[in-house]
C-alpha cells in the first residue's frame, strides 16, 4: 500500500510533463498548417536537388496541379458550410 505514495506523484509529473509538452506545441506553432505536412512529402526540396547532381526535379507543372487541387477541396469544403 506505500507504493501508492510513490505512484500518485510519478503519474501527477507525467500529467504535468504531457501538459506542459501540449502547451510548448500549441505555442510554437506546431498546429497552425496541418496541411503543409501531408503535401510536402510529394515534392523534392530544393536543398536536395541542389545536393545531388544531375538529380531531375517535379515538374513545376505537377506541383501545381496537386496545389490546385488541394485549393478546390479547400474551397468545397468551405462552400458546403
Amino acid at each position: 500500500m506505500s507504493i501508492i505514495y510513490v505512484l500518485i506523484p510519478i503519474a501527477m509529473i507525467f500529467v504535468l510533463v504531457a501538459v506542459g509538452i501540449f502547451f510548448w506545441a500549441v505555442k510554437s506553432d506546431q498546429f497552425d498548417d496541418l496541411e503543409k505536412q501531408s503535401v510536402s512529402i510529394l515534392f523534392e526540396d530544393d536543398k536536395a536537388d541542389s545536393d545531388t547532381a544531375g538529380a531531375k526535379s517535379s515538374s513545376p507543372s505537377a506541383k501545381s496541379n496537386i496545389e490546385n487541387d488541394s485549393n478546390k477541396s479547400n474551397s468545397s469544403s468551405t462552400s458546403n458550410n
